[in-house]
């Protein structure tokens, strides 16, 4: 019977390894690339604004539409995702964002940046929640915030990257007639659309066909995958209305909401922040990646800590208290190292966030209810942190004239979703720290 008990352990251990490396690092690739191609216009903007009249506010404004548009049309491709496959969807996305990305570089006003932001959020909606939703037909439950932390380690990789070669490729300002941000643009889009077909041969739909498993791995899998997808399933399937009229819903929607504006106001507005100290661009790109290389190697370690102790709602709170301290910190401190610290600090937060949160997101909604679930918590969090907060930042920066002076909301937006998080978890949690069902 020990023998029984090992072997099985041992087949569980062996099939995990082998999905992750089979699908991880060809999925973070992926979304590194996403996070590239929608953050880019933060380091291009240290030539672009300047070229096509862009006030701090327009910026804004011009960084809030990506996520306007996300949030129109996040529910509706996760759902397609559903209907067509994974394979057949995240390729449509990732070739459709990749040209509309490389197509920002022949805009030549605000209000052909603004249509081109725009359309880049509808191309690129569905594909993280989408990614996670797929992760959950393949991952069993028990390793699913480390895996997904794994994957995010793509978002602060992106940065941690593409700043210092956005840097260089703004060097290339002249070379065959075009500026510097042009090539940015069309470089870093390219490679996404190269990703997308490959992506139609690579991944697999579902495990039962994986014929990169062998027949024990694969019978195992589909087994654990399919009991699991049942014990979710007993809740209640929620018809969308009633979903999206959950307090519950709404409630991780707002706390989610605080860490992806930490996220993206920062991969936005950072390389103008720091270059505000006086650096040069080179400089500005290589302090600009220091945070994020950080924020990479913890978040990593903090979604390992939260499956290794089954503890999710602290490993969710915490870091939301980071991003508060941090930014109310960085905005009191007026010399670069400091700055620096603190920013590593909330970007900390902002991605170890990420790991707990969705592992225990996953956990309580229904299956049916999954992939409409997942994309509007996404959708309406990227919606209040990137379409509102970057504009928000905006905002305090024209009114004030202080980079720094504009993380100030950050902190107040932190207390709340602390708050909301406590409150919703506080009857309603597993052992594991999860909440049970969200809606009933």
């Amino acid at each position: 019977m020990q023998t029984s008990v090992t072997d099985e352990k041992q087949l569980e251990q062996e099939t995990v390894r082998r999905v992750t490396w089979r699908l991880l690092p060809f999925l973070m690739v992926c979304y590194l690339f996403a996070f590239i191609d929608r953050g880019n216009i933060g380091m291009a903007a240290l030539q672009m604004n300047q070229d096509i009249g862009l006030s701090p506010r327009m910026f804004g404004f011009a960084g809030s539409l990506f996520f306007i548009a996300y949030f129109i049309f996040e529910v509706p491709s996760n759902l397609a995702l559903q209907r067509f496959g994974a394979r057949r969807w995240l390729a449509r996305i990732m070739i459709t964002w990749g040209l509309i990305s490389a197509s920002t570089a022949l805009v030549q006003g605000p209000n052909s940046l603004y249509f081109v932001r725009f359309i880049l959020g509808a191309a690129e909606a569905g594909f993280f929640p989408g990614v996670v939703l797929y992760l959950t037909y393949w991952v069993p439950s028990a390793y699913r915030a480390r895996i997904v932390a794994l994957f995010m380690v793509a978002i602060p990789a992106a940065s941690f990257i593409a700043s210092p070669v956005s840097a260089l490729l703004l060097q290339m300002d002249g070379v065959g007639g075009m500026r510097g941000w042009h090539w940015l643009f069309v470089i870093e889009g390219l490679p996404t659309v190269l990703l997308g077909v490959v992506c139609l041969f690579y991944l697999t739909d579902k495990p039962e066909d994986a014929a990169w498993l062998n027949p024990q791995q694969r019978e195992w899998l589909t087994r654990t995958m399919k009991r699991e997808a049942a014990a979710r399933s007993a809740k209640a399937h929620v018809p969308l209305w009633k979903l999206f009229s959950s307090p519950h819903v709404w409630g991780m929607a707002l706390v989610c909401s605080c860490a992806s504006a930490a996220g993206t106001v920062l991969n936005v507005w950072q390389p103008q922040l720091l270059k505000s100290f006086g650096l040069s661009v080179i400089q500005t790109g290589l302090v600009n990646s220091i945070p994020y290389a950080i924020a990479s190697v913890l978040m990593v370690w903090w979604g390992r800590h939260s499956d290794r102790t089954g503890e999710r709602r602290w490993h969710t709170a915490i870091p939301l208290l980071l991003i508060g301290a941090g930014m109310g910190l960085a905005s009191a401190v007026h010399t670069l190292a400091p700055v620096v610290m603190l920013l590593s600090l909330v970007l900390i937060g902002a991605y170890s966030f990420k790991g707990p949160f969705w592992a225990m997101a996953t956990g309580w909604l229904a299956t049916g209810s999954a992939a409409a679930g997942l994309a509007g918590i996404n959708a309406v969090s990227n919606l209040i942190g990137g379409g509102l907060m970057v504009n928000v930042y905006g905002w305090v920066k024209d009114a004030t004239g202080s980079y720094s002076m504009a993380l100030l909301p950050m902190v107040l937006m932190s207390l709340a979703s602390v708050s909301i998080l406590l409150h919703l978890s506080r009857k309603s949690r597993t052992p594991s720290g999860a909440v049970k069902e969200a809606v009933r």
